[in-house]
Formats: C-alpha cells, sequence, structure tokens
C-alpha cells in the first residue's frame, strides 16, 4: 500500500497558531477538496525540562515546567512534508518543536 497523505501533529503556544495557520495555507498546505484553511487545534498540558545549551521558550535551564499549549492537527500529502517541517520551524518558537508526521491510510 502506497502513503499518499500524512496526519500532521504540532504542539506549540497558542498565539502562533494563527501566523502558522495562514502561512501553511498560503503554501496551498491546508487545502481539503474546495476548502482551505483546513485545521483543527485543542488545547492540552505538558512537562518539560531544558538541559544545558538549549535557549527555552518557557521555563529554566534545569527546572521541570509544566505549561498549557496547544497541539494543532491537519492533513497535507506525503511528498509537502519537508515544505510543512520548513514552514512550522521557521515560525514555531520552541528550539526544538515536537512534529508528528503519521501515515494515513485513507
Amino acid at each position: 500500500m502506497e502513503i499518499t497523505n500524512v496526519k500532521v501533529e504540532v504542539l506549540l503556544p497558542e498565539q502562533h497558531i494563527f501566523k502558522l495557520k495562514n502561512k501553511l495555507n498560503d503554501a496551498g498546505l491546508l487545502n481539503i477538496g474546495n476548502y482551505d484553511h483546513v485545521l483543527s487545534y485543542s488545547h492540552t498540558k505538558g512537562y518539560w525540562r531544558p538541559l544545558e545549551n538549549s535557549t527555552p521558550f518557557n521555563g529554566k535551564i534545569g527546572e521541570v515546567s509544566f505549561g498549557k499549549e496547544c497541539k494543532i492537527e491537519f492533513r497535507c500529502t506525503y511528498s509537502n512534508m519537508k515544505k510543512v517541517e520548513q514552514i512550522i520551524k521557521e515560525i514555531h518558537p520552541y528550539d526544538e518543536p515536537i512534529i508528528n508526521f503519521i501515515p494515513l491510510l485513507n
């Protein structure tokens, strides 16, 4: 079976969603059929500890932090994964953004 589409999941602060959504949409990456801007998000909570040589967006090096962020989800073609990753890394405020590409069977 050939994988043609992937689900993209990204964790980021809510205030960055609008800019990321618009940049992805302007690049034609949020289109599904006759719709664009197709993206959803939900609020979530997480833990992290910045280690040496990190430049944390939130928290202090060596201390475990807890906070709110959002998970955005959308679908893109397998062939556009690198383009999506590049745009996310341009806008994302974290040193190490979590970007999951999950193969879709439908």
